[in-house]
């Protein structure tokens, strides 16, 4: 079979190259700092996902906790009525 990529069954030139040749990587970055340089990559990693990502305004923060709250006293009042329902039946087969 083949796809736009090359064969699956045919390995790619990369993949031939022998084992002796290849070099183990120890840590790239990593490997370099301490644990408090380590520490640091890592808030900065923290800090520069957090400026990807869109925080909702004010007005979507009030839609979406309503429609929350909305849908939790739905579910408790679903609930309830089957609990209650169940123990109307438990009562009424034994007794």
């Amino acid at each position: 079979m083949t796809d736009a990529v090359g064969s699956i069954d045919v390995p790619d030139a990369q993949d031939e190259a022998p084992e002796s040749k290849k070099k183990a990587r120890k840590g790239g970055k990593r490997g370099k700092k301490g644990p408090f340089g380590r520490l640091a990559l890592f808030y900065r990693q923290i800090v520069a996902e957090l400026r990807k990502v869109v925080w909702p305004t004010r007005n979507q923060l009030t839609t979406y906790t309503t429609v929350v709250i909305v849908f939790v006293v739905i579910m408790i009042g679903l609930v309830t009525v089957i609990d209650y329902g169940f123990n109307h039946l438990v009562k009424y087969v034994f007794g």
